[in-house]
């Protein structure tokens, strides 16, 4: 482009190129050109002029630079114009996308498909003569063949469309034909002989030949006969069913009278017999009932006396007449809502403790309530009455306690708490099965339930021990409680009853405190699971841990835990919390001072097998059962083996660990170590600290206590295990004999083996549990009995029979498999048949892949670039119409309110006008 302004440039563009004045050549220079030439020239002169204007504009080329410039070659799209590509996309978007812009959300649309509407460059009048031309050539075009326009076909002077035949013209058939009355050929004839083509007969054809095939007629002919013989055949069926339906109408009052007529007596002589008089002969009007066949008529020899029993159509009439009078179910009321069920029970408790009050008050069990002035009825006495003395004259009292309000076992059902009180023999056998029972779950799945726990120093004392009330009857139990807000008060509350009736008191308490019931009920409620939490760990504690008391109450500490989820966590929390202090006030005194109390008791037990038994063990983060995990990790690790005692301990805490780990199959290594100790310290061995297997830590194993605890071959002779008793076990005074050491033996090794079951998933097995392993073959077995010689063969087995496994299902780590890296080296690799192309690649089909991923990839991206840009013009093309109507809308708003101030002008001078006017009247 030259220099200086644009109209310079542009003269010089114009010299340049011939177009300017001085470059034509002059008039009479000029020579004859045809036609063509000139529309070449004039077309060749406008691209020149079109060139000029793009050079003139520099921002209408877009020029890409080039990394590197290699003449001589003709690269595509260097140049470009973005502009014209600009503006012919906005044109083919206004041609595709505003027509669809404008007719979304319409139900159909209209194309305007008459000649020359879309043509802008035609007239109108134009336009209206050309489509009436088209129109008048449409019409005439089948003209040529039209008969209706030309005069009426005649013959002979008279119309042919009114001759119906050819009788009165004079065409008559041939007397050798065949004719009907009417003088008409027969079809057949005329298919034959005229339009057939003189076909010889169907019987003269050769059967051998193939069948003709029907053409189109034939075959709907035939269908049409088909339809219409079995629409025929339909209709002769139904008149036959009416015909038929009609006879038995007709019929039916002579059946009927046969049907319930009495077969036995005779009417007189054209007597007609009253079927309204008799009872059990009448029918319901409007009812249709089913009989049976009409029987036969009974002979006079075998018709029955008359002492006999009524025959069988009266039996049938009556049944019948006992269905249609049959009373109706009705329906039940609804079902009421745990409100209405906790306000119903709270006043039943209410209403049987007035009437406990009377009683006590001598004031007669006969009388009336204080509210009600109705005498009430006497309950009878049952089978099942629990036979306490207590008689309930005004209601009963039921617990029907409804959701929330009962204590739920793990099942959903409630608990039926019994208000029994049994005899003292009767107590205390029950009560020392229950012991013995729950001191044997040591080695089962669902051990120990009823367990509760020993009190640690100081911080889980109670005030008092309970008076257990063992001799003579308790005293009655009344019906209304309060809400106790301390342990110390509930004490109060159930001091004087036994332990069968704390339950029932718990309950009551949780019946009249329903948080449906008051405002601050559901608070108190809070405070009273605490309470219960205190008095299991009261309960559980020695010396007279009460088993049967801590199961009871457990199921209503899980119905207010599943109430109070938050309030229940925090109480076992701070439980823990305080049992772990008094662990580490115990390690700090010297863990193998016998005076320390660092192994956990009964009432840690219990404490944490509630933990187990109420919240889900398998999480893996829990706010209960975390810590509790970290509290029987640390029992098991850090005390010191002085009793046999603190074997039990231990022991139950390891069937804690296999409990909590049923289902998640967590390790926990220290129930492991500590399971292998328990079995050096109680079983005969010749293991020392220098043949330990393994590396687990014994440090107990030669002191002096476990010498003591250690059984011996006199011990061990003929002493079969059995499950050991809790009770003895735990109680530290108490000296266990043998049979209790064989117990512990046994149980140890069955744990063992559970564990190991529990594990086997575990990448670490073989390691883990190679040394218990080699515990269980250094025991020295040959004092044995054959119960604890056949357990140790089992659990021996079943451990060498998992090690195998693991060792054959083990693979060991290798490093990342990768292709070898090739030594670097710098000279270049020349290949004389490569192609210096931008993708290379030896194999077709991958090159032909990545090609393919390619052309994907950049049409892709260009798919993208329209989207946008059709995205941005329906933007602009949406905000141009609002603009529209913004514009529209504010000037008919400007239009109303200048029409309004005009009117509002007007108004005043009208008002000025009737003032000026009044004024002038008045001077007047």
């Amino acid at each position: 482009m030259g220099k200086g302004s644009q109209l310079s440039q542009l003269k010089a563009a114009l010299q340049t190129s011939g177009l300017s004045r001085q470059s034509q050549p002059k008039h009479g220079q000029k020579r004859k050109r045809d036609s063509t030439s000139e529309a070449k020239d004039s077309q060749r002169r406008q691209d020149k002029l079109d060139k000029i204007v793009q050079d003139l504009n520099p921002f209408e080329v877009k020029v890409t630079k080039l990394k590197h410039d290699v003449g001589g070659r003709k690269l595509k799209g260097v140049t470009g114009r973005p502009g014209l590509s600009k503006q012919v996309g906005l044109e083919t978007r206004k041609k595709t996308l505003l027509p669809e812009l404008e007719a979304r959300n319409k139900a159909g649309s209209f194309v305007d498909r008459r000649f020359g509407e879309n043509d802008p460059g035609m007239a109108p009048e134009d336009r209206m003569l050309e489509r009436f031309t088209r129109e008048r050539q449409r019409a005439s075009k089948g003209a040529m063949f039209n008969l209706e326009d030309e005069t009426e076909l005649t013959h002979y002077g008279q119309s042919l469309s009114a001759v119906d035949d050819f009788d009165n013209s004079g065409l008559r058939l041939s007397d050798d034909e065949d004719e009907d009355k009417n003088g008409r050929i027969d079809p057949e004839a005329v298919r034959r002989g005229h339009f057939g083509g003189f076909d010889e007969d169907e019987s003269d054809e050769d059967p051998d030949a193939p069948p003709r095939k029907k053409t189109k007629a034939e075959v709907m002919a035939e269908v049409m006969a088909k339809s219409k013989e079995h629409k025929y055949l339909r209709q002769l069926e139904k008149e036959r069913d009416d015909h038929l339906r009609q006879a038995l109408d007709d019929e039916f009052g002579e059946i009927r009278e046969l049907l319930f007529s009495n077969p036995y007596t005779t009417p007189a002589e054209g007597s007609v017999p009253n079927r309204s008089s008799t009872g059990s002969n009448s029918v319901p009007v409007g009812k249709r009932i089913p009989v049976p066949l009409v029987q036969a008529p009974v002979e006079a020899e075998d018709q029955p006396e008359q002492n006999q029993e009524p025959a069988s159509d009266d039996d049938y009439d009556k049944f019948v007449r006992e269905l249609a009078f049959e009373k109706r179910s009705k329906p039940t009321n609804r079902l009421k809502t745990e409100e209405e069920i906790a306000e119903e029970e709270k006043e039943r408790l209410e209403s049987a403790e007035r009437a406990r009050l009377r009683r006590m008050r001598g004031e007669g069990g006969e009388g009336s309530d204080d509210e009600g002035g109705k005498k009430a009825k006497r309950r009878t006495g049952e089978a099942d009455d629990l036979d306490d003395g207590l008689d309930l004259e005004e209601e009963e009292i039921s617990y029907g306690l409804g959701a929330g309000l009962g204590a739920e076992n793990e099942d959903g059902s409630e608990s039926e708490e019994s208000e029994e009180d049994d005899d003292e023999g009767e107590d205390e056998e029950g009560s020392e099965e229950e012991e013995n029972g729950v001191a044997s779950d040591l080695e089962d799945d669902d051990a120990p339930e009823d367990l509760a726990i020993d009190e640690a120093e100081g911080e889980l004392s109670a005030p008092a021990r309970k008076a257990k009330a063992t001799n003579g009857a308790s005293k009655e139990l009344p019906f209304i409680f309060p809400c106790p807000a301390s342990h110390e008060e509930f004490l109060r509350i159930v001091d004087g009853f036994e332990d069968s009736q704390v339950p029932t008191v718990v309950q009551r308490i949780r019946v009249r405190y329903h948080p449906s019931l008051g405002v601050d009920y559901k608070e108190k409620l809070r405070v009273f699971l605490t309470v219960l939490i205190d008095h299991v760990l009261y309960a559980a504690s020695p010396p007279a841990p009460s088993y049967m008391l801590v199961a009871s109450l457990f199921l209503h500490i899980k119905a207010l835990a599943t109430m109070y989820p938050i309030d229940a966590a925090e109480a076992f929390k701070s439980k823990l919390i305080l049992m772990q202090n008094n662990l580490s006030r115990g390690l700090s005194r010297g863990a193998t001072n016998p005076e320390s109390k660092t192994w956990a008791g009964p009432a840690e037990l219990a404490l944490l097998r509630l933990v187990g038994l109420l919240w889900s063990t398998s999480d893996f983060e829990h706010a209960v059962v975390n810590p509790a995990f970290l509290l029987i990790g640390q029992y098991l690790a850090q005390c010191r083996v002085r009793s046999l005692a603190d074997i039990t301990s231990g022991l139950f805490l390891c069937t804690l660990c296999l409990q909590y780990t049923e289902f998640s199959k967590r390790l926990v290594p220290e129930a492991i170590i500590f399971l292998n100790n328990a079995l050096l310290y109680l079983c005969p061995h010749g293991v020392t600290m220098a043949t330990l297997p393994g590396a687990f830590p014994s440090p107990d194993l030669e002191t002096d206590a476990m010498r003591k605890v250690r059984l011996t071959a006199k011990e061990l002779a003929g002493v079969e295990p059995q499950r050991p008793d809790l009770l003895l076990a735990l109680d530290e005074e108490a000296e266990g004999g043998s049979q209790l050491k064989v117990d512990l033996a046994g149980l140890a090794m069955s744990l063992l083996l559970r564990a190991a079951g529990n594990l086997t998933s575990v990448d670490g097995f073989i390691e883990l549990f190679e040394p218990s392993l080699g515990v269980l073959n250094g025991l020295h077995k040959e004092k044995y009995s054959d119960g604890l010689k056949k357990l140790h063969t089992q659990t021996v087995d079943g451990l060498t029979r998992m090690l195998k496994v693991a060792r054959q299902t083990r693979r060991p780590l290798l490093l990342q498999a990768h292709k070898p890296i090739p030594i670097a080296t710098y000279i270049p690799k020349f290949d004389e048949g490569h192609r210096w192309t931008k993708r290379h690649d030896p194999d077709a089909e991958r090159n032909a892949a990545a090609k393919l991923r390619a052309e994907y990839k950049q049409e892709r991206r260009g798919a993208m670039r329209e989207l946008r840009k059709d995205n941005r013009f329906l933007a602009n093309e949406k905000a141009k119409k609002q603009a529209e109507k913004d514009r529209s809308y504010k000037e008919r708003m400007r239009k109303v309110e200048g029409t309004i101030t005009e009117e509002r002008h007007e108004e005043k001078l009208w008002e000025k006008e009737k003032m000026r006017q009044k004024r002038r009247a008045g001077k007047k």
